[in-house]
């Protein structure tokens, strides 16, 4: 028994260095990480942050937000360098711009304020960060 938690304490150690570093910070635009604890949700960490869970997801290349693990770097927020303001133009949506311009779609709404992604207006300028879709 004593040998079987020594084996499962090591493998607590190695799995995190095993995991794959978070796409925001491989591309090194994350501005802060969180480091995952025993029993954290995604959902949970989301809204420490102020953020919700597909943000986490798409800055970290999650495809399944159960699967975290006790030790993992995530990035929690993105750092963005510079931007260029886009005038919102009749028939524009925000899926679309964000399309054109290469932005993840959270991540434009997140840099405009929107709470609703659907409520955009004409004449209404917009950041477009220069963070492309990973």
């Amino acid at each position: 028994m004593q040998r079987l938690k020594i084996i499962l304490a090591a493998a607590l150690l190695v799995v995190p260095a095993l995991l794959p570093a978070p796409a925001a910070l491989a591309a090194g635009s994350c501005a802060r990480t969180h480091t995952v604890v025993a029993g954290e949700t995604l959902s949970r960490i989301a809204r420490r942050y102020e953020t919700s869970v597909s943000v986490l997801q798409s800055l970290n290349g999650l495809r399944n937000p159960n699967r975290i693990f006790a030790g993992q770097s995530l990035c929690v927020q993105e750092q963005i360098t510079t931007s260029i303001r886009y005038t919102v133009q009749r028939g524009d949506t925000l899926a679309r711009i964000a399309r054109a311009h290469g932005v993840n779609l959270q991540v434009l709404a997140r840099v405009n304020n929107l709470a609703d992604m659907n409520r955009i207006y004409v004449g209404q300028v917009l950041l477009i960060p220069e963070v492309t879709i990973q």
